[in-house]
């Protein structure tokens, strides 16, 4: 099957399970009468027991498939470019941008908005802001390895992705910064309950949607990785200096090759 050769399952899972830990938590955060059914913010939907420890849990467990595709991603770019200086720089400034998201994916899943705003809301920055950056330099990145190691088709399809997420998040931006500006109360922080007659109802719909939004192109641009994960595995070598664990003399060194992951993972 297509989606079994090579480590292709890594994206697709990570988009899976993501999705998932969205919809568990909005399911049961609206059943219960904990927050809007109209699109509220993603992590308001973890923010209450019990959702917020499915949401929590799921979350962290996202940040770590995040981070192993990431990882793959860029052994896989510097194997196919190991003498491109700029490239290997960009790979190395996307893996940094790629780690700094999952960390801010992590806090949001661990510190609510009602317990540790603060922690929460620099999560939240790092998720997107850093995310954002990350599809950046991967669309560069992209750009300058085509048509060499690829066509022309997935540069373009990630640009596309790139400017939806860029509008999305300018979109947010604004809207968020004026309606946290302190004209419309103190309250908006811990506020999970909307009234459409409210004072801000049109700019608080326009940036949870914008973060909904925001979640799909990222969503989109990770499954642009399915078709290039096709073509690498990764391996772990054991290296055993001895026999026993005991402290003896050295003996011959040992070697064993491993796939990392594999189909049967």
């Amino acid at each position: 099957m297509w989606f079994q050769q090579g480590l292709s399952f890594l994206p697709i899972a990570l988009v899976i399970w993501t999705a998932a830990t969205f919809t568990f938590s909005y399911i049961i955060a609206v059943t219960l009468h904990h927050v809007d059914p109209a699109l509220p913010y993603i992590s308001d939907t973890g923010t209450v027991a019990p959702e917020k420890c499915l949401f929590g849990a799921m979350l962290n467990i996202a940040a770590f498939l995040c981070l192993a595709t990431i990882y793959v991603r860029y052994k896989q770019v510097h194997a196919l470019n190991p003498e491109e200086n700029l490239i290997i720089k960009l790979n190395k400034a996307g893996l940094v941008l790629g780690i700094l998201s999952c960390l801010g994916a992590s806090l949001v899943a661990n510190f609510q908005k009602t317990a540790l705003f603060v922690v929460h809301v620099s999560g939240g920055v790092l998720t997107f802001g850093m995310g954002s950056f990350y599809m950046l330099v991967q669309t560069i990145l992209s750009y300058l390895m085509q048509p060499k190691i690829h066509g022309k088709q997935i540069f373009w399809i990630r640009l596309l992705l790139l400017i939806w997420c860029g509008v999305s998040v300018l979109s947010m931006l604004t809207c968020s910064s004026v309606l946290y500006s302190g004209d419309f109360g103190t309250d908006i922080v811990q506020k999970l309950h909307w009234n459409p007659e409210e004072k801000g109802y049109v700019l608080h719909m326009v940036t949870t949607a914008a973060e909904w939004s925001m979640s799909f192109s990222f969503f989109g641009f990770f499954l642009t990785y399915i078709r290039d994960f096709q073509k690498i595995s990764l391996h772990v070598e054991a290296n055993l200096h001895g026999l026993t664990l005991y402290d003896t003399a050295p003996c011959p060194v040992i070697n064993e090759r491993t796939r990392l992951l594999s189909r049967e993972f």
